[in-house]
């Protein structure tokens, strides 16, 4: 975190982290691990977000002070129905702002613009979704 702090640009006070595929995994465990400083998580497309395993990530959302904005792809394997149903539970247990959708007819990879998983729709979405959520926590 120190040194995103100290380049040139970059002001004071907390920050936003996003995610896609498993990169939505680290985005959230950066805002549980550092919720005094991460203001907003958005993860796209994201898979092992609320598993069975002891170290899921959504177990550890009480933690987190972020608002939050996740747009999991459709039939995703890696994020099925269950999986977003039991990461929207633990985010209303917390009382945290969140969003938490699947993107109809939006396959994993969406946003993925040289992949045949492509779709224009959803990374559209996805673009407005993560500018609102950034724009509404980091702009003062």
């Amino acid at each position: 975190m120190s040194a995103l702090a100290g380049l040139e640009g970059v002001a004071p006070g907390p920050i936003g982290t996003t995610g896609y595929c498993m990169g939505a995994r680290l985005a959230v465990r950066t805002a549980t691990s550092h919720p005094d400083l991460v203001a907003a998580c958005g993860g796209f497309h994201g898979g092992g977000l609320a598993t069975a395993e002891a170290d899921s990530p959504h177990l550890k959302l009480g933690n987190a002070r972020a608002r939050f904005v996740f747009g999991h792809a459709d039939h995703d394997r890696s994020m099925a129905p269950d999986a977003v149903a039991r990461l929207g539970k633990a985010l209303q247990a917390t009382g945290l702002e969140a969003t938490n959708e699947i993107y109809a007819g939006a396959p994993h990879g969406y946003t993925m613009a040289d992949t045949a998983a492509f779709d224009p729709e959803a990374t559209e979405r996805h673009f407005q979704e993560l500018r609102a959520l950034l724009d509404t926590t980091l702009k003062g």
